[in-house]
């Protein structure tokens, strides 16, 4: 039986971590759809329907990763959300989506800290999409 290829949204305004990212990604057999900015992945959900969003927290505007999950969560809730980002490192600031309260305002269902290990990665991608 030979099943569809998951597509996963990666949005960051890092140009070396999209890069990277999709070559891990593309090297397990799924499909990687990129946006540089919030606004480019915006205008990009109007067109596809990813089955998982990696999306950094800190690009055009300093919440812009929350606004984007929060946009991706109002169209689809059932949709995973993993949110990477240095903003731990940067700004001393941290946040998780470890509990339920948490992910209420975040609406992300997981924070993981640039920078990130692709074994890591890969492993919550799969656990959220329910492939292991």
């Amino acid at each position: 039986m030979n099943k569809e290829p998951k597509t996963i949204l990666v949005v960051d305004d890092d140009i070396d971590f999209l890069i990277q990212t999709e070559t891990v990604l593309k090297a397990q057999g799924f499909n990687v759809v990129k946006a540089e900015s919030q606004s480019e992945a915006e205008e990009l959900l109007k067109k596809i329907q990813p089955d998982l969003a990696i999306l950094d927290l800190m690009m055009e505007h300093f919440d812009g990763g929350f606004a984007l999950a929060y946009h991706i969560k109002k169209i689809n809730p059932d949709l995973p959300v993993i949110i990477c980002s240095a903003v731990t490192s940067e700004t001393g600031m941290k946040f998780d989506a470890s509990t339920k309260e948490e992910r209420s305002w975040i609406k992300a269902d997981l924070f993981l800290s640039k920078p990130i290990r692709h074994e890591q990665l890969l492993r919550e991608i799969k656990r959220l999409l329910g492939l292991d």
